[in-house]
């Protein structure tokens, strides 16, 4: 029989294997600087009302910060952004400033400059589960821009190529 400790290392392992989509949570802080996280636990709930669902470990300070603010951000990378989302991967204390360039806005909601989406979501409910908590958000506003997307596998950024995209074979 498994132990508990190796399931939990396998369970990390087989979804590294899982290729999804990088994304960056954004949100304000008290002080009214941007806050950011890295994630790749994002979904789509519904078309109407148009639904998104993120989840955030109870530990991170985004989780309580969307729950005071009850909004976030959500931008879906390019695959040029690796950069930005290394750095919303790494601790807020040891990240350094954000580059200012790196950011935009959506009504008051602040979201990552050039990303292929952007989104300003409202939470609508939110669920505990486990260690973290799945919110719900309401997309109010939408930017759609160009570009292919940034990819996490096996614990690595990668890009996404185009097999229909013409690679000069007859």
């Amino acid at each position: 029989m498994q132990t508990a400790e190796s399931i939990g290392d396998m369970y990390r392992d087989a979804w590294s294997r899982f290729a999804t989509g990088v994304t960056v949570i954004t949100t304000v802080e008290p002080d009214g600087s941007v806050h950011g996280m890295t994630a790749s636990s994002v979904t789509s709930v519904s078309l109407d009302p148009p639904l998104v669902l993120v989840v955030i470990g109870e530990s991170r300070q985004t989780h309580g910060l969307i729950e005071s603010t009850g909004r976030f951000g959500m931008s879906i990378l390019d695959g040029s952004q690796t950069d930005i989302a290394k750095h919303f991967a790494t601790p807020p204390e040891s990240r350094g400033e954000t580059d200012p360039t790196t950011l935009t806005h959506l009504s008051e909601t602040p979201v990552i400059a050039e990303a292929i989406a952007a989104m300003n979501c409202k939470v609508s409910a939110s669920y505990k589960v486990g260690d973290h908590t799945v919110f719900i958000g309401e997309v109010e506003e939408i930017e759609v821009g160009q570009g292919d997307p940034l990819v996490w596998f096996q614990r690595q950024f990668g890009g996404f190529a185009d097999q229909n995209a013409d690679n000069g074979a007859d």
